[in-house]
């Protein structure tokens, strides 16, 4: 190849200094030649020292046999349930056929819209109540020798798992124990403990407005008894009994119409405590509620009040009478009130019994005819691999300890080591 000699000097210079001499491509085939020989000499002492290596492998593998051998043997127990399903509500249907609570079929067929409710009921599962509930049904304080009941609760979190996140839809549920029939008892335990514990809780609309309404039941109960007994008291002084037809058809239209209003209210209360007042819903109970008012307020000949006084025209009606009309009025209306309130509270029950959180099983826990642990054979050869990288380690070290005995320069300098820690010590 023919060189240019156009170019200056200094630069063909240095040009040819950048290229690799022959004594560095001498040294570079120096080294390659000591990592092949280094490599070589590794391979010759681990050859020299096949049997210690095999030696210690022995150890380690016989070792990691008798230490799975001594470990107690384990049962795992697994129980798959189902959890509830969100689904358009049974009281939906029922109320839509009840006049007077027509309101009621929107709140009923309300949906949670969870992402996943699985997580709800696993969180549930692993909650620290039922995993109290369990320590305490089984005394697993003392089986698992824990002082604290912290303590205790983690073990048994180790011993158990609660998963939900499976494209299946369903909870597995596995616990482990020494004894087969006890792991499987205590899952399907783990399982009836949840369902007290959901028994418990209102973790669903239904629940919310069973607890509002058996609340407002007990307090139309009340009433009603109150007014019974007034009415009572109001014949045995004044003596009647009963009055014309025409004023009790008049006493029981504006006492259903009033018991009405009340049922309204009672019913707008609750649908506010889920929506807004720009709700549909909300706005037509709202308008429902200002017809009947209206009704009564034309069949009174006033505005119906928080007292109750309905206008009669004198002359028609005693005194006594009228206190009678008054007293069998509340009667009406308290009665009124607490049937539709029944109605309402047995509609929430059904729904809750519909959306509750009971959950199936699916494949109940039975006792485990093979153990889950300890893995004996994975325990053996672990430990048997453990044992071989041992032995390499300590082959090579004692290679690299005699080679250095054998090295003058490095025994001189083990040497001044020797010395200079003596030095210090004095």
């Amino acid at each position: 190849m023919a060189i240019d000699t156009h170019l200056p000097t200094s630069k063909r210079e240095t040009d040819l200094s950048d290229l690799p001499s022959v004594s560095d491509r001498e040294d570079d085939r120096e080294d390659d030649r000591e990592d092949e020989l280094s490599l070589l000499d590794i391979s010759i002492v681990l050859a020299n020292r096949k049997a210690f290596i095999l030696y210690v492998t022995l150890i380690c593998g016989t070792v990691g046999l008798l230490v799975a051998l001594i470990l107690p043997k384990r049962y795992t127990a697994v129980a798959t349930v189902l959890p509830p399903q969100q689904n358009s509500s049974m009281g939906a249907a029922l109320a839509s056929q009840v006049g007077s609570l027509g309101a009621i079929a929107s709140l009923t067929g309300r949906d949670l819209n969870l992402k996943n409710p699985n997580d709800m009921y696993v969180a549930m599962f692993t909650s620290q109540t039922v995993e109290d509930a369990m320590i305490q049904r089984f005394g697993l304080m003392q089986e698992y020798r824990e002082k604290y009941l912290s303590l205790t609760r983690k073990k048994f979190e180790s011993y158990s798992s609660a998963e939900g996140s499976g494209k299946d839809g369903l909870i597995h549920l596995s616990v482990q124990d020494k004894d087969p029939k006890r792991a499987a008892e205590l899952t399907n335990a783990w399982i009836d403990q949840f369902r007290k514990l959901s028994q418990t809780l209102a973790i669903t609309e239904a629940s919310q407005r069973r607890l509002f309404f058996e609340q407002q039941m007990e307090q139309a109960k009340d009433n009603l008894a109150n007014a019974e007994e007034a009415l009572k008291r109001t014949e045995q002084t004044t003596g009647l009994i009963q009055l014309d037809s025409q004023a009790r058809a008049l006493i029981e239209s504006a006492a259903t119409l009033r018991a009405q209003i009340a049922a309204k209210e009672v019913q707008l209360q609750a649908m506010r405590t889920y929506a807004t007042n720009e709700n549909s819903n909300v706005v037509e109970l709202q308008q429902e509620l200002e017809g009947l008012r209206a009704q009564l307020a034309r069949l009174g000949g006033s505005e119906d009040s928080g007292s109750g006084g309905l206008i009669v025209p004198k002359g028609k009606v005693p005194e006594a009478g009228l206190e009678y009309v008054r007293k069998l009025r509340d009667v009406k209306y308290y009665e009124t009130i607490f049937e539709i309130l029944a109605r309402q509270f047995e509609l929430a029950k059904l729904d809750e019994a519909k959306e509750g959180a009971v959950v199936q099983v699916v494949d109940p826990a039975i006792p485990p005819d093979r153990k889950s642990s300890p893995k004996r054979a994975l325990i053996t050869i672990g430990a048997a691999a453990v044992g071989l990288v041992l032995g390499v380690f300590l082959a090579l070290l004692q290679a690299g300890l005699a080679r250095m005995k054998d090295d003058p320069v490095t025994v001189g300098k083990l040497a001044q080591l020797k010395g200079a820690l003596r030095v210090k010590r004095s």
